[in-house]
C-alpha cells in the first residue's frame, strides 16, 4: 500500500507541475519614451523615441521591402510604413528589448493655417504577424 500511495503521489505531482507551464506572450510591446520637440518650424523634422520588447525576438526583418513599423499622422489618417531591421539572429527564440527612433521629416501644415498641432500613433508587427499595442505622441505644434 505504501508503494502504491507513493506512485500515485508522484504521478499527481508530475501532472501538476507539467500543467503549470507558463504561456509566453510573443506579442511585441512598445512604449513611447518621448519626442525630440513639441514645437517645430514647418519643413523640419521630429524624432519619436520608443522602447520595445519581444519575448521571442522575431521583431524586425532583413528583407529590404518589408514593413513592420506603422506611423499614422492623426490629422489626416495617413499611414507611413517603415522597416525595422532584424534584431535577433535567425532561428533564435530569445527575448529582446531596446530603443527605436523614428525620424519624421518635412513636417507640413495641412490646413492652410499659420500653425497646426499633430499627434502620431505608432505600432509594430513581428515576423509572425503579431501586432503590438499602439502608442500616441503628445501634441506637436508645427508653425511657420
Amino acid at each position: 500500500m505504501n508503494k502504491t500511495y507513493f506512485t500515485l503521489l508522484s504521478f499527481f505531482f508530475i501532472v501538476l507541475f507539467s500543467s503549470c507551464k507558463k504561456d509566453v506572450d510573443n506579442t511585441p510591446k512598445i512604449s513611447l519614451t518621448g519626442t525630440s520637440t513639441i514645437s517645430v518650424t514647418e519643413g523640419q523634422s521630429v524624432t519619436i523615441s520608443l522602447s520595445y520588447s519581444d519575448a521571442d525576438g522575431d521583431l524586425g526583418e532583413n528583407t529590404s521591402n518589408a514593413t513592420n513599423l506603422y506611423l499614422t499622422d492623426n490629422r489626416v489618417n495617413v499611414v507611413y510604413k517603415y522597416r525595422i531591421q532584424q534584431l535577433a539572429p535567425s532561428g533564435e527564440s530569445i527575448g529582446i528589448k531596446g530603443n527605436l527612433n523614428i525620424v519624421v521629416t518635412g513636417l507640413t501644415i495641412t490646413d492652410g493655417s499659420s500653425s497646426q498641432n499633430v499627434t502620431y500613433s505608432v505600432y509594430v508587427k513581428d515576423r509572425a504577424g503579431n501586432q503590438s499595442n499602439s502608442v500616441t505622441t503628445g501634441s506637436i505644434n508645427i508653425h511657420h
